[in-house]
């Protein structure tokens, strides 16, 4: 399935296409903000990849001080780590983060900040073994928000 273009704004000193980022959701300074609702529906925690660039128009800004600029985004797959028997593709999934041991050099497989209560497909099994400390069994795979 091909990934949807969302037409929103970032910063200009980083409007490049190819570059990834997690969208932190906006900040007090951005509700009086007129073009806010352009920037503003990404979801929060999501990965998002600029594929292209719009006019190049620069809007004024309280959080960017060179400005930002319109671009096309689209939702980067998510990789994380699920048990096996959640590593099916196509099967519609939801995560709840459970480990506590942030020194564990795959927490942010396991407890990615993106997932916030949403549903996910299980697009693509990538496969292996994460050698959980807790001795959980877990598989890597790329997840789609539904």
């Amino acid at each position: 399935m091909d990934a949807q273009k969302i037409i929103t704004v970032c910063g200009k000193d980083w409007a490049e296409i190819g570059v990834e980022f997690t969208y932190l959701g906006g900040g007090k300074e951005c509700e009086n903000c007129k073009i806010n609702k352009v920037c503003l529906k990404l979801k929060k925690g999501g990965k998002y990849k600029i594929v292209g660039l719009r006019n190049g128009d620069v809007h004024p800004c309280p959080l960017h001080d060179e400005g930002v600029v319109a671009v096309e985004v689209v939702e980067v797959p998510l990789i994380v780590a699920v048990e096996p028997k959640m590593a099916v593709e196509g099967m519609k999934i939801s995560i709840e983060g459970n480990c506590s041991d942030v020194s564990c050099v795959y927490y942010n497989l396991c407890n990615p900040i993106e997932f916030e209560n949403d549903a996910f497909v299980v697009e693509k099994v990538i496969g292996g073994n994460v050698d959980c400390k807790n001795g959980k069994k877990l598989t890597l795979v790329e997840l789609r928000r539904v």
